[in-house]
């Protein structure tokens, strides 16, 4: 008579358990970098966002000072610091530029987290600090 071979197989085999690994390894290896690239346009928006509140700010400080004596500010100056920017616009990073021309917010520098984001000719371009 023949032996019976056994019905009942419990676990995986180690060649099966290798399979399923290398599988997530190449799962893994396609979505990580995908997942980078999201993640530093996340940051690049942020900045800009941030850098528009500044904006919105300096213009605003700027808008006071200029209806009062039709003179141009310079940052640093009649409660126009970075300070004071920072504190309106409510963001942690550090102004570094702002000129105002003319009444109107011409340039700003802004950086923060490793980034900054440079406003300039009503645009806004981004770069790894």
């Amino acid at each position: 008579m023949l032996k019976k071979i056994k019905e009942n197989k419990k676990g995986f085999t180690l060649v099966e358990l290798i399979v399923v690994l290398v599988i997530l390894a190449i799962l893994a290896a396609l979505l990580v970098p995908a997942l980078v690239g999201y993640i530093d346009k996340a940051k690049e928006k942020q900045i800009i966002a941030e850098t528009r509140q500044v904006v919105m700010a300096a213009q605003t400080l700027a808008d006071e000072q200029y209806a009062k004596d039709k003179t141009d500010l310079e940052l640093g100056g009649a409660g126009f610091t970075a300070d004071a920017i920072k504190t309106l616009a409510e963001v942690d990073g550090e102004l570094t530029e702002v000129t105002v021309s003319g009444g109107k917010i011409t340039k700003v520098v802004y950086a923060n987290a490793g980034k900054t984001c440079t406003y300039a000719d009503k645009a806004y371009t981004v770069a790894d600090a």
